[in-house]
């Protein structure tokens, strides 16, 4: 391949050559002066090769994504509400925490959205340990624990989940809405 010439050439328009007589004569000196004896070194840069992440690990972000949007974080960081609550119990003057925001549904504590997070994401997890159990491939007895784990993680959740509703006066059918 024969090398490229020396000189410098621009490439303009029809209507563009009165632009480069109108140019400051040592600015049009300082732009080719070092064209006349300097070359741009021809590089060979590799590119960077990108390997896919392991199963694993997109398992893992997706995961992480998934209890972060679950959990609130979005709105933990717009609203800042409190970390957790209290009440002083009206018989005794003694505060007591509240975990849960008693009668409101489009609010919640930090620790409430990341408690209801978790039991989603232990939901979630009891499936894929009940879809691993069905691989053939296994010992019976570690799909029997892959089941067994499934299970337990499924009714965990379901049940935590299901009580943390009932202190929501509109799930609750022994509370009245004021």
């Amino acid at each position: 391949m024969a090398p490229k010439s020396d000189t410098h050439s621009s490439v303009t328009g029809a209507g563009d050559s009165s632009s480069s007589s109108s140019i400051d004569p040592l600015f049009h000196a300082l732009r080719l002066i070092p064209y006349s004896f300097l070359r741009t070194p021809r590089l060979r840069l590799k590119l960077p090769t990108l390997t896919l992440p392991s199963p694993m690990t997109v398992y893992a972000v997706v995961l992480l994504t998934y209890f972060m949007v679950v959990s609130g974080i979005v709105y933990d960081v717009i609203v800042e509400p409190p970390g957790i609550g209290s009440t002083q119990d009206r018989a005794t003057g003694a505060v007591r925490p509240v975990v849960f925001l008693p009668g409101r549904v489009n609010g919640q504590y930090i620790i409430e959205g990341l408690s209801s997070g978790f039991m989603f994401v232990l939901g979630g997890v009891g499936i894929v340990f009940m879809d691993l159990s069905l691989d053939r491939n296994r010992a019976k007895s570690v799909k029997v624990s892959y089941a067994s784990a499934g299970i337990s993680s499924l009714v965990i959740a379901y049940i935590m989940t299901s009580t943390s509703l009932f202190n929501i006066p509109i799930f609750n059918k022994n509370t009245r809405l004021q």
